[in-house]
């Protein structure tokens, strides 16, 4: 599979379309959302429950990764919309139950993988640091974060996290719609995405910047914001995977 060239009108007309799928099918596009809003109010209340209110720091920066997965459903109302094919919620939550015996689940994997790796690692550089002494009182005196070593801490973590994102991003921004629509292996899906990315860096670049701070801005209000931005990039991928592969 030969990427095509991408311009930044295509990430524009991605967007309108997105748009126009959201509008079409909006109880199913904020279903989907809700489910990983739930998740995160979830998460959040777990760790304050728990008394560890720190853990929910680097679960929260990691708690984009899971995005690509949750967006399956997304790309599917898109591809019904797309080919005239019936949009019902018996129909799309039957095609995503049968993807339990595809290659999807093997990148779901992948992606479990990375969000726990990223977990440790945020949880190791916090350490190295700030000192495990400070991990157990930071939930009241975030401050700690002003100082030298806690402005060190948030570049390196940063910097780290960025990799991670663009590396996770590179294998599933093409890779899962794919794995969708035609019958290919996991692995080959990845290449794919990642060829696609690397012939249009530029671009591909951007639209990761655009859903990173998308997302950024939608978590701020607890998570209410991914009602929009969810499905809007949801089913706007989608139709970025067409224009780089049709």
């Amino acid at each position: 599979m030969e990427p095509n060239i991408l311009t930044w009108a295509d990430l524009r007309i991605s967007l309108a379309l997105g748009w126009r799928d959201f509008r079409r099918a909006p109880a199913l596009g904020l279903f989907f959302a809700g489910v990983y809003v739930l998740g995160g109010w979830v998460l959040l209340l777990a760790f304050t429950e728990a008394g560890r209110l720190w853990w929910s720091l680097p679960a929260m920066a990691g708690f984009p990764i899971l995005g690509p997965f949750i967006a399956c459903g997304f790309y599917d109302i898109s591809r019904r919309l797309e080919a005239g094919e019936p949009l019902s919620w018996r129909d799309v939550m039957g095609v995503i139950f049968q993807q339990r015996n595809r290659q999807i689940p093997s990148m779901a994997a992948i992606i479990v993988v990375f969000f726990l790796f990223w977990n440790f690692l945020a949880h190791m550089i916090f350490a190295l640091f700030l000192g495990f002494s400070t991990m157990t009182n930071v939930s009241s005196s975030f401050g700690v974060f002003l100082t030298p070593n806690g402005l060190t801490m948030l570049a390196t973590g940063t910097v780290i996290g960025a990799v991670f994102a663009a590396t996770l991003f590179s294998l599933t921004v093409i890779s899962l719609p794919l794995l969708l629509d035609r019958e290919v292996d996991f692995v080959t899906a990845m290449i794919t995405s990642v060829g696609v990315v690397s012939t249009n860096p530029f671009v591909m670049f951007g639209w990761a910047t655009l859903i990173a701070l998308a997302l950024f801005a939608a978590m701020l209000p607890g998570f209410l914001g991914l009602f929009l931005v969810l499905p809007l990039f949801g089913h706007a991928t989608w139709h970025l995977y067409r224009r780089a592969l049709e």
